[in-house]
């Protein structure tokens, strides 16, 4: 899962970004008005952190850019800025929730996780494809109830395709959602390659059927 942390205290977006890095989360950062609006223009997220007194620019005009480009990412408002007024405005333009300074970490991690559960999989700690089940809080996979082992990336790469299912995710589009911007550095995909040849072996080995269909040229399609 790909977060997008914007905040310009660089004590809290680093303490936001280890402790979520610890929770197998990909973060990414921007500390500026202009550094947000050029990621979230290339890149996509699973869900944003978005402070709202940036030194050159209000939070809710990348909100509002946000959701005009990627209305379906869902974004949680962290702000000292605890007014009534800018909660109602902050959610009336698409924000899912809103958190103040100070909070736990342990509390954003919860509500990160709440709202991807809800965003992604209609509000289930279970997600079910085919014979394939997958307990988002112990983060085990089942086939046909025979319990497999998946690597941190390869359940990501998972439930990417099945959050994704029956629609052709680009090579492209698989690299950067397993590795953020620094998909950018790479001179090809093979790692995506890999990862998916593992995966696949993975889950043959149960005797299900080949849910993973390569679309030569495009990349991959969870068929369900």
């Amino acid at each position: 899962m790909k977060i997008l942390v914007i905040e310009d205290e660089p004590g809290l977006a680093q303490s936001i970004v280890k402790y979520l890095s610890h929770k197998d989360y990909i973060c990414e950062q921007a500390s500026t008005h202009r550094e947000a609006i050029g990621k979230i223009a290339l890149y996509s997220y699973d869900c944003i952190l978005l402070d709202l007194m940036l030194p050159d620019g209000n939070g809710l005009d990348v909100l509002e850019t946000l959701k005009k480009e990627n209305p379906q990412t869902g974004v949680i408002i962290i702000s000292a800025k605890d007014s009534l007024d800018d909660r109602i405005k902050g959610i009336l333009i698409g924000a899912d929730d809103y958190l103040s300074k100070p909070f736990h970490l342990s509390e954003l991690s919860a509500r990160i996780y709440a709202l991807i559960r809800r965003t992604q999989y209609a509000n289930n700690n279970l997600v079910q494809s085919n014979e394939l089940k997958i307990d988002l809080l112990s983060k085990e996979v089942f086939v046909n109830e025979m319990k497999i082992t998946l690597t941190k990336k390869e359940l990501d790469l998972l439930l990417f395709l099945i959050g994704n299912k029956n629609r052709v995710v680009s090579k492209n589009a698989l690299a950067e959602h397993l590795s953020g911007d620094m998909a950018d550095m790479f001179d090809n995909h093979d790692f995506v390659y890999a990862h998916i040849k593992n995966l696949k072996a993975k889950l043959s080995k149960t005797g299900n059927k080949d849910f993973i269909k390569t679309i030569y040229g495009m990349g991959y399609k969870w068929v369900e």
